[in-house]
């Protein structure tokens, strides 16, 4: 496994949560990196994605405002800041990477290369 999520659990509404990816060098020194998720049942949602220095983030209309992505390139680490969550936010959280060297693309699924296994966000009304 290349990529490791951490941080997921069960929250209640309005609370906040921090996930957090691992990853090596090789994937993330020179990639644009992006969260996603997946609630039961539903195909893969686009939430944030970063580039590689991190001075170009966007977000999902679901989570602007709400949600914040960023990134420590010395410690090959990639973060989600969620506050004010919703019960609609409880899904199976992704870190995603790009293929070296390509910037923060549209948003899809299939422009990222690298996945993790997921971790849980489940948020109770």
């Amino acid at each position: 496994v290349q990529l490791v999520e951490s941080g997921g659990g069960l929250v209640q509404a309005g609370d906040s949560l921090r996930l957090s990816c691992a990853t090596s060098a090789t994937i993330f020194g020179g990639a644009a990196m992006g969260w996603f998720r997946r609630a039961l049942g539903k195909a893969h949602e686009f939430v944030a994605q970063i580039n590689r220095s991190g001075g170009i983030t966007t977000y999902s209309d679901s989570v602007k405002g709400r949600f914040t992505i960023s990134r420590d390139n010395a410690k090959n680490m990639l973060y989600l800041q969620m506050n004010n969550l919703k019960p609609e936010d409880t899904a199976v959280y992704y870190c995603a990477a790009r293929p070296p060297g390509l910037g923060i693309g549209s948003g899809r699924p299939q422009e990222y290369q690298y996945w993790g296994q997921g971790t849980q966000v489940t948020v109770s009304s």
